[in-house]
């Protein structure tokens, strides 16, 4: 039996021995350039696949390559008009919610469940949220539960993005006066639309129009554009994300009304700030201030006017979302997914 096993043995090995010297006869034989070739594009693939398996969300595009592109489809005079009622920025339908837990469910498979706590919740119990919030705080699509709530935000809420606003002050005014020259030549220029008011008229010019970026206005003021790239708290890829001039002329009020979501902080940054004019949100007034920001929560039920004279010119301020500091960072890029332009 031993004798046997030991002859089996030899058997093994020689053949072993045989297909490892055929293996490297084929390797001297093959191209050299070939497996490096093929060694390369292997990989590329493995870090290819490792690269979209951690892909962030889209960043903004660059200004040149707004420069060079053609204007978004959908885009109508500087604005985005939604063209479906699947829309979750616009529905208001009893599969809103089953809309958002799907999107949440993809974005978790993707990613991780790990931080949505608080999304899930909010999604779960959502037409209770919008339904029972007190008048005077009622956002009109996606409520996120336990956010501190207060009308107004001092200015260490988004410190950075504060100061580079007020720093940029002068740059954004200048690029506005150069827009609103083109008023002179007629009612309203392209880009520009006209928001309805009970009385006076008010004007935006939209740079971010509810997470989709406005090529054509962007090239008109390419460095209050690149200014957005630089803000750190900016809603950019989501569309609760908007940024752009706003014009009230004396005589305007603003209906009251509430915003679409507590999850960010509005910010204006004063650019023409003739007196008698106000914000009120939540019931309390403020003033605005030249070169100065002012941060709310418009899911509060608020409205702005402008009761100055003719003399006194427009209230202008540039307007932009930002996150809520208390939404964390890990609920910041599931909300982007959730609530994606389109989606």
């Amino acid at each position: 039996m031993s004798l046997e096993w030991l002859v089996a043995w030899n058997w093994s090995l020689d053949g072993l021995r045989d297909c490892i010297a055929t293996g490297i006869q084929s390797v001297r034989d093959c191209d050299t350039t070939a497996v490096v070739s093929v060694a390369c594009l292997l990989v590329l693939f493995v870090w290819y696949c490792y690269h979209v398996g951690r892909e962030p969300p889209r960043p903004y595009a660059t200004v040149n390559s707004l420069m060079q592109g053609t204007d978004a489809a959908g885009l109508q005079n500087g604005y985005a008009y939604c063209q479906s009622p699947e829309c979750v920025r616009c529905a208001h339908n009893e599969g809103l919610n089953q809309k958002l837990y799907y999107n949440l469910q993809e974005y978790a498979k993707r990613y991780s469940w790990s931080g949505m706590g608080r999304i899930h919740k909010g999604i779960r119990e959502q037409g209770r949220y919008l339904s029972s919030r007190p008048s005077i705080q009622k956002p009109e699509v996606f409520f996120l539960p336990d956010l501190p709530t207060t009308p107004y935000f001092p200015r260490d809420a988004q410190k950075h993005d504060v100061e580079l606003l007020e720093r940029n002050f002068q740059t954004i005014l200048c690029e506005f006066e150069t827009l609103y020259k083109a008023f002179s030549n007629c009612s309203l220029p392209q880009g520009w639309k006209m928001n309805s008011t009970p009385s006076g008229e008010w004007v935006t010019f939209y740079l971010v129009n509810q997470g989709v970026c406005v090529p054509r206005n962007c090239r008109k003021c390419p460095r209050t554009y690149r200014l957005l790239g630089s803000l750190r708290t900016c809603i950019g890829n989501n569309v609760f994300g908007n940024a752009c001039i706003s014009v009230l002329s004396p005589g305007t009020v603003i209906t009251e009304h509430y915003g679409p979501t507590n999850i960010r902080i509005r910010c204006h940054l004063g650019l023409k700030t003739p007196s008698g004019c106000e914000l009120v949100v939540g019931g309390e007034p403020q003033c605005w201030a030249e070169g100065r920001c002012l941060l709310f929560d418009d899911s509060f039920l608020h409205t702005a006017f402008h009761e100055g004279s003719a003399e006194d010119g427009p209230r202008v301020v540039f307007m932009v979302d930002l996150w809520h500091p208390n939404v964390a960072a890990a609920e910041r890029q599931a909300l982007d997914f959730i609530f994606a332009p389109g989606r």
